[in-house]
């Protein structure tokens, strides 16, 4: 059974700069649209088999995959937190501030 899928205000704020920065760089939305759909469904993976990312060593943070971005999120007994959608192109060290 699906765990409930809770997104933190982090998690929220992110997706919504990585929309905004494919917005303006095509002045379009048609593939933040799409992205979108891709972050859904790997979601929604996640959701059902909770255990499938990478362990990150912090906690029972793990790290989903999806294409050059990482979705990093808790499992707890009843729900998924979605901590962020991070970049992989960005300095990770802003990404461990993040996860403190």
């Amino acid at each position: 059974m699906a765990k409930q899928v809770v997104w933190s205000e982090l998690a929220i704020e992110n997706v919504q700069q990585i929309f905004n920065y494919w917005d303006n760089r095509n002045k379009s939305n048609e593939y933040s649209l799409k992205l979108n759909k891709h972050i859904e469904e790997a979601v929604s993976i996640i959701s059902e088999h909770p255990t499938i990312g990478k362990l990150s060593g912090i906690r029972n943070i793990r790290f989903g995959i999806l294409n050059v971005y990482l979705i990093v999120y808790e499992e707890y007994e009843n729900e998924i937190l979605i901590i962020t959608i991070w970049d992989n192109r960005q300095d990770p060290k802003k990404l461990k501030n993040n996860l403190k």
